[in-house]
This record gives C-alpha cells, sequence and structure tokens, in this order.
C-alpha cells in the first residue's frame, strides 16, 4: 500500500532522491535531529559504495551484506561494534520504510543479521547512599550559612530523572506550585522536533520547602540554577564525597537511580518511560538495563540469613 511519504518513490528511482524523501518522513514523525543525521549518514554511505544509478529495487541482500563487509573490513576506516549495530539497523529503517509505502516488494535488509552491542550497566546509588548524600545536604541546609543549592540540586535529580540539559534550562517559571494535582516541574523544549520529550513531573512537599528557602537566598531571574555545568557537576562530585560516597556522583547517576526507584516501586513501566522524556525505542535497552540494575540491588540488600547460594 503507497503512503504519502513514498508516493512519488518507485523500484525505479535511485537513492538520493530516496534518501531527500525518507528524510522528509523522519522529520515528521518527530525523529531526533541526531538520529535523521545519523540514519542519512549511513545511507548515504552505502549510496557512495554502490553505483550512482542503482536503483532502490535493485539492491539486494548480497549487495548490503557486501557494504557491511567493507565498511567493516575493507573501508580503512574504523568501525566499532556499536556503530556497525547502528548502521544495519539505518538500512533496516529505510528499506523497511521503501517496503511498507510500497516502493520495493521486499525488503533486502530484512534477513541482514543485526548485530547487537548493548553498553554498559551505568552506575547507581543504594538506598543507603542516597540516604547519606540527602543527610548531608540537609546538614548544608540547617548551617548559619545555609547552603541551599546541594539539597535542591540533588533532590531535583532524585525526585525526576531528568538530565543535565533540562536541568540547566530550567527556570523558575517552570516551576507550577499552584498546579490542580499538585507542585510539579514543567520540562518544555524550545524546538518543535523536541516536544515529545516534554513533561510535567510532581515535586515531593519537601523540596518546594527547600525551594522557598532558596529563592530567598538567591536572585533568581530566567534560571533556577544560575551557575555553568562544570559547577553543578562539582556541587554534586563534593556533596558525594563530603557523604562518604566513593562513587562519584553525577547528573547521569542520579537520573539512573531515580529510575530505579521508580522500577522497584512498581511504576507503570509507561509513565517511567514518559517521566525519563525517552522514546519507545531507546526504552527497550533502558528497561532492560533497570531490570537489571534493580535485580542486582535487590541482591546487594538481601538479608545475609538469606543466601543467595540457597
Amino acid at each position: 500500500m503507497i503512503n504519502e511519504s513514498t508516493a512519488h518513490i518507485s523500484s525505479q528511482t535511485t537513492l538520493a532522491p530516496a534518501l531527500q524523501a525518507w528524510e522528509i518522513f523522519l522529520g515528521d514523525q518527530g525523529s531526533s535531529p541526531h538520529t535523521i543525521i545519523a540514519f542519512l549518514g549511513d545511507l548515504r554511505l552505502l549510496a557512495s559504495y554502490l553505483p550512482p544509478d542503482r536503483q532502490v529495487g535493485e539492491i539486494s541482500l548480497a549487495d548490503l551484506n557486501n557494504f557491511l563487509r567493507w565498511m567493516e573490513h575493507e573501508r580503512g576506516v574504523p568501525c566499532s561494534p556499536k556503530t556497525l549495530a547502528r548502521r544495519i539497523t539505518s538500512l533496516k529503517s529505510f528499506f523497511r520504510w521503501l517496503h511498507e509505502g510500497g516502493a520495493i516488494p521486499v525488503s533486502p535488509a530484512d534477513k541482514v543479521i543485526q548485530k547487537s552491542v548493548r553498553s554498559p550497566l551505568p552506575e547507581v546509588l543504594t538506598p543507603k547512599e542516597v540516604s547519606r548524600i540527602l543527610d548531608t545536604a540537609e546538614s548544608y541546609r540547617l548551617k548559619a550559612n545555609p547552603d541551599l543549592r546541594s539539597y535542591l540540586l540533588f533532590s531535583l535529580l532524585l525526585n525526576t530523572g531528568i538530565k543535565k540539559g533540562e536541568c540547566l534550562s530550567l527556570s523558575p517559571n517552570h516551576i507550577q506550585m499552584d498546579a490542580p494535582d499538585g507542585p510539579l516541574v514543567f520540562i518544555r523544549y524550545a524546538s518543535p522536533q523536541n516536544r515529545y520529550k516534554e513533561r510535567k513531573i510532581p515535586l515531593p512537599q519537601d523540596w518546594i520547602d527547600a525551594y522557598h528557602q532558596y529563592r530567598v537566598l538567591h536572585d533568581l531571574n530566567d534560571t533556577l540554577f544560575p551557575w555553568s555545568a562544570r559547577m553543578l557537576e562539582y556541587v554534586l562530585e563534593d556533596l558525594g564525597k563530603d557523604a562518604g560516597i566513593s562513587k562519584r556522583v553525577s547528573f547521569s547517576m542520579c537520573r539512573w537511580t531515580c529510575a530505579v526507584q521508580d522500577w522497584r516501586a512498581s511504576m507503570d513501566q509507561i509513565k517511567i518511560r514518559q517521566k525519563l522524556g525517552i522514546s519507545e525505542v531507546q526504552w527497550r535497552e533502558v528497561s532492560r538495563k533497570l531490570h537489571t540494575l534493580s535485580s542486582a540491588e535487590i541482591e546487594e540488600n538481601a538479608p545475609e540469613e538469606f543466601p543467595l547460594e540457597a
């Protein structure tokens, strides 16, 4: 069945115009700019490998396997396993789009063997470590010359799981204390292509109490945390050190720790994905990691009278 995205594409179309149409399709589907750039780069590499007049209907499984072998072993440019896996994904996505749009009868990429590469598990904080860091941040807050920044930053990341870039983009206007269902932070994006990442995340009352104090101590205009990214990274690192944590506390560690906490609390998986602001495709790997991390943490904190060997 021919759809609008491939209406002017047929089996006689060469790769260049087909890729132009695919780029428009990816943009209309809300794919991130990074994804579009990566996918198009992979397929343009295929276009440079094949004869320029090769039609999409003439491209075979043998062509694709020869291309991958050339890229991996003969091109002379390093191709990591992760890059190879992404390029195979790009091929499958492009030819599946052509097939589903009716431009080609079958996808030659369907039988290309996918080489999955899983990145290492991220490091997260245990419940005991979280408690120690929060206690340390609370002690900062209660000093004669109080430091609310450390508590506010760590608690925000721990409760919302937002990314560093999202945190740096926050302004006081993003904190909505009079929302019908309670206080929340509104994660917003300026670019229309990233609107699918926008979301509203509830905030706990203890964070709101600290926020009121924080606003008295700091002159906040357009930015919730008016410091550089590196300075805020130091804040998290120093907080972990002062709490006696051997791990290097970071934005990413807090984000993953938040997700693990929600997973262990049996939050609906769709809600966790939406809270993190990631796509269904990204969620496949993220959910596997969360399952592994949650299981490992449960084993780490299991009572000694119930040994794992039993």
